[in-house]
This record gives C-alpha cells, sequence and structure tokens, in this order.
C-alpha cells in the first residue's frame, strides 16, 4: 500500500517538476488560457452586472405593469377583494375621483406646487416599495420633482391646501403634513404626493362638502359616514405577461380598462433580443474556450509522445501516465484561473468605476457572486480534463517503439 501511494506521489512530484522545468511552454499555455478565461468572466459579469439590472427594470418598470380604469365607476370593497385575489394582481388599492386627486403643496411662499397629484398608496405599491411606510395621516412621500420645486426635504412639514365651492363660495381646506420619503424619479417623474388611502378618503369628504376631521372649516354638512365605494382604481400586474390577463378579467366584469399594450410589446421584444444575444455570446465563447484549450493541452500532448514513450519502457503503465498529464493539465488550469480572476477584479473596478459614474441608476455594472465563480472554476478543471483525457488516451495507445521510431 505504502509503495503504491509512494508511486502515485512520484509521479505528481515528477509531473510538477517537468512544468518547472518546460516552464516556457508552461507560461505559454498558462497565458493562453488567461487570454480566455478573463474576457469570458468580465463579459458574464457585465451581463449579471448592468444588463440584468437593465432587464429587470424594463420588465417591471411600475408604469408598464399598471392597469388603468377608465371613468368613474362604483367599485365596492368586493370588488377590490376579488381583484386582489386573482394571482396576476400584484398591488390594488381605492382611487377617487380624478378632481379629487389634486392638491397644492406649499413649503413656503415661494416654494409650492400647484395641482399637484395626490395618490394614495400603501405597503406593496410598486413605486413606493423602497420607501418608508406611511401610518399615519400627516405624512406623505414626495416625488422628486415635487421635493425640489418646495426645496423640501425628509422630515420637513409642508402644508396642502384644497380648495372647494359650496353654497357659491370657495373654501381652502389646510392640513400640514411630514414629509418622511423623497421617491426616486426614475420611479415617479411628475410632480406628486403619496398619502395614505385615509387621508385621501378625507380630501373627498371635504370636496363633497362634508366637515373634515383633518381639513378643519366651520362649514359643511356633519355626516361621520364615509362613502363604502370608489370611482376607481390604482392597480398593477406582478409581471409584463400577466398584465393582458388581468386586464380582459377587469373588462369581463364590465371595467374598462387602458395598459401600455405597445411599451409591454417593446419591453418584451427588447428582452427576447437581449437573451439572444447573450445566448449566442456564450454559446460561441465557451465553444471558443474549449477550441483554445484543446489545442493548447493536445499540442503540449503532442510535444511530450516521446517522453511518453520513454515512460511507459521504463514501466509506468498506461493510467500512471495518463495521471501524469492530467496532474500536469489541472495545475496549468488552476493557474492560469488564479491569475485571470486577478485580471477579472482589476477589469471589474475600472467597469464600475468608469461606467457607474455615466450610469446614475447601475452604480454596479460589472458583478459576479462568489458562486459564480466556483462554477467558473469547475468548468475550466471538467474542460481541461476531458480534453487531456482524450488527447492523452490517443498518445498512450501508441506503442512506445514506434513513438521513438518517429521521434
Amino acid at each position: 500500500m505504502d509503495n503504491v501511494t509512494s508511486k502515485w506521489r512520484f509521479i505528481i512530484r515528477l509531473s510538477l517538476a517537468d512544468l518547472c522545468y518546460d516552464k516556457k511552454v508552461s507560461f505559454c499555455i498558462i497565458a493562453s488560457i488567461i487570454s480566455v478565461i478573463t474576457p469570458l468572466l468580465l463579459l458574464f459579469s457585465l451581463k449579471y452586472g448592468v444588463v440584468a439590472q437593465l432587464r429587470h427594470q424594463l420588465l417591471n418598470d411600475p408604469q408598464n405593469l399598471e392597469i388603468k380604469i377608465v371613468g368613474n365607476l362604483q367599485l365596492d370593497q368586493q370588488m377590490f377583494d376579488w381583484i386582489a385575489k386573482q394571482p396576476e394582481t400584484a398591488f390594488v388599492i381605492p382611487l377617487t375621483r380624478s378632481l379629487n386627486t389634486q392638491a397644492d403643496l406649499l413649503n413656503d411662499s415661494s416654494h409650492f406646487v400647484n395641482n399637484a397629484e395626490v395618490i394614495p398608496t400603501a405597503k406593496g405599491d410598486p413605486i413606493t416599495q423602497d420607501m418608508p411606510y406611511l401610518p399615519h395621516k400627516n405624512q406623505i412621500l414626495l416625488s422628486s420633482l415635487a421635493a425640489e420645486k418646495m426645496q423640501a426635504a425628509i422630515g420637513s412639514r409642508i402644508k396642502m391646501v384644497i380648495t372647494r365651492q359650496l353654497d357659491g363660495k370657495l373654501e381652502k381646506g389646510r392640513t400640514e403634513l411630514e414629509v418622511i420619503g423623497i421617491i426616486p424619479e426614475v420611479y415617479y417623474s411628475r410632480a406628486a404626493g403619496f398619502i395614505s388611502l385615509d387621508l385621501l378618503i378625507e380630501m373627498e369628504h371635504f370636496y363633497d362638502g362634508y366637515q373634515s376631521e383633518i381639513f378643519l372649516t366651520g362649514t359643511g354638512l356633519t355626516d361621520s359616514s364615509y362613502p363604502n365605494s370608489f370611482a376607481r382604481a390604482r392597480i398593477y400586474a406582478n409581471s409584463l405577461d400577466n398584465v393582458a390577463p388581468l386586464a380582459f378579467k377587469l373588462r369581463e366584469k364590465n371595467i374598462e380598462t387602458r395598459t401600455q399594450a405597445n411599451a409591454i410589446e417593446n419591453m418584451q421584444a427588447i428582452d427576447r433580443v437581449l437573451g439572444f444575444i447573450f445566448s449566442v455570446i456564450a454559446i460561441t465563447a465557451i465553444f471558443g474556450c474549449i477550441l483554445s484549450f484543446s489545442g493548447s493541452f493536445l499540442s503540449n500532448i503532442e510535444r511530450k509522445r516521446k517522453d511518453i514513450a520513454f515512460m511507459r519502457l521504463i514501466g509506468f503503465k498506461s493510467k500512471q501516465v495518463m495521471f501524469y498529464l492530467l496532474i500536469q493539465a489541472m495545475t496549468l488550469s488552476f493557474l492560469a484561473f488564479i491569475v485571470s480572476c486577478l485580471l477579472f477584479l482589476l477589469g471589474n473596478c475600472a467597469f464600475n468605476l468608469v461606467l457607474g459614474k455615466n450610469l446614475v441608476s447601475q452604480p454596479i455594472v460589472s458583478q459576479l457572486q462568489f458562486y459564480h465563480f466556483i462554477i467558473a472554476f469547475i468548468l475550466t478543471l471538467l474542460i481541461s480534463f476531458v480534453v487531456v483525457a482524450i488527447g492523452g488516451r490517443g498518445a498512450i495507445s501508441i506503442q512506445p517503439a514506434e513513438s521513438l521510431r518517429e521521434a
């Protein structure tokens, strides 16, 4: 047993010593492998980085996922529960009449937004999903454009003013709101404020001529009951593919809808094109990688035919010679992969530093996870193993005398 182990160890030492002795050839093989692996790592890091993120943004843009209701209806809670239960639905919230969803927002006399959109939001809203939750009526999320016009920041206290005409007179209702978040322009580009549904209901209550707990006035009808139906709703599908089916279900309920059908078709076409382009590039790159490995290792094996014949003449068995060749291939591949990773890190930093400055919404344009490196490492060793196993089998199948005669 010890003799067998020592013999295999001797083969390992012999193969490594041969690599060191033939260091120029070893360097050339390592360089050829690096020239293939490093660009592949950079290519896939770009695909996983900026391209994957752009694709995700295209397919999950809330504007494309929204299903708008045409006209004013009478939607009760039962209908909202039905919409929310549909498997295609990502988010739904009641919405009042369009004329009642506008308000003046003021920070001071010089900084204000007239007729800003006022939109109800809640947990799960695709537009405000990364924003703080609105637990109280006196809080608001501002779009970046509205915040810019009002010079407001998180923590600022702004005024909301709404106007109604009651008995021929104009009346203004005022309340103070705390800004608890600024929605990036990429999610909502118009001047708007996102508030809780309870505050929006108070607004409609005021517009309808009733006294409100939030917008205090001395006039108006006294009625503590609130409407149990709404004119519209904000509805979002959970994917582009589910926008049309959900809109169809709503139309079956006699709810006329409007979607971004053309934009969705364009997004899906872009997604298909991106997928096809990178599939072709990936297949071509992997095929080129296999050819490069084959050229490097097979030429090395062919160059060693005399050495292989001599090893067999002095008593090495075929499997021991094959082990000798595999050890060399695995060692060269391992060293090449380590150097490739170091070069990849340099390229990765360059991509993120240079390209990240030009893509504000995409500061990370090139990235790979740790498991990507593990997969790449295993594939590198696997391709080397297969190529050397095939090439080595052909070399050791030739009789030693024949190889020596050719030499």
